[in-house]
């Protein structure tokens, strides 16, 4: 199967490591020009940028500030002219037990809503906006989790919450704007082994992460980057507000 993205602009928020590094690379891979965003790798980002070729460029943007998602976005489209399709890749995960101090609880639980899910529905605004301004369709690729489907653990409820979220949104906009030509998907992957995940493994062991999935080896980025490149495509647009587990069989619903 042949995958030609070439002429295609895509943001790719959370780009510089981990999973959206390696969206970003199989995507221009395929043609694409990336639009990288990155909050502190710079070096890395702007690196990679360069490595992908196609004139694909860096951009900085802390999604944890209220507006900056859409300075984000009003910059990538100064810069590169349009943007066809947003990969909605960046996110935290911020423990807070319970028992902690409400105040600090509380401040996670902004913080990972503000990133995973604000920041990522205003990203999608835009982009909304952005194609039915050109009457031209467009696609939003949105990573979820295996969470926002059968919880997380106690310390991580916001972060399930976030991403339940954004499982709605997705579909939302897949039902709202697919006669405009938008298409909207979300890819939920469980432990991915990524800097992000590093802290629950230590914290809880490997075991903890790899007792319940049914392959032979934990999720890698790379896993989940030709499903995004194959979303990309329009190769399965009929599949329009659809979750695709990609999580090793540890949850299926």
């Amino acid at each position: 199967m042949y995958i030609n993205l070439s002429g295609l602009n895509i943001l790719v928020t959370g780009a510089s490591k981990g999973i959206g590094k390696s969206i970003a690379s199989k995507l221009a891979e395929a043609g694409a020009t990336v639009a990288v965003h990155y909050n502190k790798n710079m070096r890395e980002a702007e690196n990679l940028a360069h490595v992908l070729g196609n004139e694909s460029r860096a951009f900085q943007a802390d999604l944890s500030k209220k507006d900056e998602a859409a300075n984000l976005f009003d910059r990538v489209i100064l810069e590169m002219g349009s943007i066809e399709i947003l990969v909605n890749n960046a996110g935290i995960a911020k423990a807070a037990d319970i028992g902690s101090k409400e105040a600090d609880w509380i401040k996670a639980w902004n913080e990972t809503m503000q990133v995973n899910l604000n920041s990522a529905g205003i990203l999608c605004k835009k982009v909304i906006e952005h194609f039915l301004k050109r009457n031209s369709a467009g696609r939003i690729i949105n990573i979820t989790s295996r969470a926002a489907y059968r919880g997380d653990t106690a310390e991580y409820m916001a972060y399930a919450a976030s991403k339940a979220g954004l499982v709605s949104l997705t579909q939302t906009i897949a039902r709202a704007y697919g006669k405009n030509g938008i298409k909207a998907f979300n890819i939920a992957p469980g432990f991915v082994r990524t800097d992000m995940a590093k802290e629950a493994m230590e914290k809880y062991g490997t075991d903890h992460a790899t007792a319940d999935i049914s392959l032979e080896r934990m999720t890698e980025p790379k896993d989940i980057a030709p499903m995004v490149t194959f979303l990309a495509s329009g190769m399965a647009d009929h599949a329009t507000g659809s979750t695709i587990d990609m999580n090793a069989a540890s949850y299926i619903h």
